[in-house]
C-alpha cells in the first residue's frame, strides 16, 4: 500500500447508530464487522474517517 492511501478497518457495530453514521460507512464500502478496505487519503475520507472515528479503527 503506497503513501495517498488510508487502510480502515470496521470494528464496532452501526446497529442502533444514527442513519447518517451508517450512510458513512456504507459510503466508505464498510459493511460487516472486521471488514478491511482501502481509500485514497483525501481530505472528503479524512472528513469521513473524523465523522465516524468510534466505529473504525485506521491501519497503518
Amino acid at each position: 500500500m503506497g503513501t495517498g492511501y488510508v487502510k480502515l478497518k470496521l470494528v464496532r457495530s452501526s446497529i442502533g447508530r444514527p442513519r447518517k453514521h451508517r450512510d458513512v460507512l456504507r459510503g466508505m464500502g464498510l459493511t460487516k464487522l472486521n471488514k478491511v478496505v482501502v481509500l485514497k487519503d483525501t481530505p472528503e475520507t479524512r472528513g469521513m474517517i473524523k465523522k465516524v472515528s468510534h466505529l473504525v479503527e485506521v491501519i497503518e
